[in-house]
């Protein structure tokens, strides 16, 4: 299903047992990470927390909205990943043109794309409230202070919507700002994203770049945001291609962008290449805090929102926490991605001890010689998937959702010398471990077994296994033996 707004998702949540509201004052300065943090720590998650009461603010507090598996699920209509990794599949099988038979058959897939473009409307629900000049405050946003170090208040769930300078193509990423005022904040955006390279543009030409800070509406828009698109695609019609339903937009009031009408609260501005400011330190989603840089200054224009708005807010942090299911429903979704250009790839997996980029575990069919070292190659070649700073690669019979097993296999079969590949390039710019920001060292594991081509000497041993007759006849025996192992 395709909610209409963040409203309505609550709603669900609520009435499936998996919220939880919280009525007594809390502070936004540390006090709501504190709770927030525990819940996430908690088995499976732990239920989305809805504050009330913030201190300071008159506007209620949602947390941890997609911070399990069943939530981030239910987020994209779906009961598992795989049903959207399917619809991707089918997107990305080339039409079959042998026949006019064919043609038709391939129609409806196209024709069901087109229908997801997003649509604009006159009037919205996210400008029933509008601040404007000095009205527009951040004052009234219950904006979190999420980690002691941190360098000050930080909006940490919005969708950030700019445009392409020479194109007008639209990009929303996910990036955190800093309240400096009531008026600005620091703007942070890696220099690997299309936010910043938007950003970039703006630079050369000498102009401010607009932008529109967006915080609600249909959860899938908040997925889309931070799914790892390839640049110049739509994150909104790839979030109406989610939800099975075009995104509503409306134009913003004070700069040229559109945004989505059912959002929450909206928070129009500018960007300005020739005011850069102190950003940070943050407590960042590597468990370490990622230290001070210099970044645009961000100035609120406008500020609206809808009746009853609520602020969504997210926290980062020692894993795992809520972005770890936001980063599980992207693995799963675009492996069909991965096997579309590397179709040896049987599966892999983004551990969340990994935060996204320290750990990659893949398992292909290996057919030659150095396979697994091409695959590495592959992956640091492709989209962020180039930030892996360990990759390691093993046999298709390698279950590599299971943590264990694959470090079983990179003991039993990997030589040091001979299968560990190191290689320079760039890295995350949260790597506080790299010698330099955003370049650095990563190393492939080849933790297949080895051919005799790859220079192994000594026979290879078999692994030990049972065939599948005697596991069947013990299984269908097994409760005349007697023994219990609950």
């Amino acid at each position: 299903m395709a909610y209409k707004n963040l409203s309505e998702f609550i709603k669900d949540l609520e009435s499936a047992g998996d919220l939880r509201r919280v009525k007594i004052e809390v502070d936004p300065e540390l006090e709501i990470t504190e709770i927030a943090n525990r819940v996430m720590k908690s088995p499976a998650g732990g239920p989305a927390l809805l504050f009330e009461n913030v201190k300071g603010s008159k506007l209620p507090l949602l947390i941890n909205a997609l911070g399990s598996r069943s939530r981030m699920c239910r987020a994209l209509g779906v009961t598992d990943f795989a049903e959207v990794a399917r619809r991707i599949e089918v997107l990305l099988q080339p039409p079959m043109l042998s026949s006019f038979m064919d043609k038709l058959k391939k129609l409806p897939e196209l024709a069901q794309l087109a229908s997801f473009t997003p649509k604009t409307v006159k009037s919205a629900p996210c400008q029933q409230i509008v601040f404007q000049d000095q009205q527009a405050s951040l004052d009234i946003l219950p904006i979190l202070k999420c980690w002691p170090l941190d360098g000050g208040r930080y909006i940490t769930f919005a969708g950030v919507y700019t445009k392409d300078l020479a194109t007008s193509r639209r990009n929303v990423g996910m990036y955190r700002l800093q309240k400096l005022d009531a008026k600005t904040c620091a703007m942070h955006w890696q220099i690997h994203h299309d936010g910043a390279r938007h950003f970039q543009a703006y630079a050369r030409a000498g102009q401010k770049m607009p932008v529109a800070l967006v915080l609600g509406g249909d959860p899938a828009l908040a997925y889309a945001a931070s799914a790892p698109l390839p640049p110049d695609m739509d994150e909104v019609l790839f979030a109406g291609f989610l939800r099975k339903k075009s995104v509503e937009m409306v134009k913003c009031l004070t700069i040229d962008m559109e945004v989505p009408a059912e959002s929450e609260i909206v928070i129009e501005g500018y960007a300005d290449p020739r005011d850069l400011v102190r950003e940070g330190p943050f407590g960042d989603h590597t468990g370490y805090y990622s230290l001070p840089e210099m970044y645009p200054r961000f100035t609120v224009t406008a500020l609206t929102m809808r009746n009853a708005a609520i602020y969504p807010a997210t926290i980062v942090g020692v894993p795992p926490m809520e972005d770890y299911y936001m980063g599980l429903a992207t693995e799963r979704i675009f492996l069909p991605i991965v096997q579309m250009f590397l179709p040896e790839v049987v599966d892999y997996h983004l551990p969340a001890f990994g935060v996204f980029h320290n750990f990659c575990l893949v398992s292909i069919r290996k057919q030659y010689p150095y396979h697994a070292r091409k695959v590495m190659h592959a992956l640091w070649g492709m989209g962020q998937l180039m930030f892996s700073k360990f990759i390691i690669v093993v046999d298709e019979d390698v279950n590599v959702q299971n943590v264990e097993e694959v470090l079983f296999q990179t003991g039993a079969n990997v030589d040091p010398r001979r299968d560990c590949h190191i290689v320079d390039g760039p890295v995350d710019a949260l790597d506080h471990a790299a010698p330099y920001l955003c370049a650095g060292s990563k190393m492939g594991i080849d933790a297949t077994r080895k051919l005799a081509s790859e220079g192994i000497i000594r026979p290879w041993p078999p692994l030990i296994s049972m065939p599948d007759e005697i596991k069947n006849l013990v299984s269908s025996r097994w409760p005349q033996y007697g023994i219990n192992i609950d």
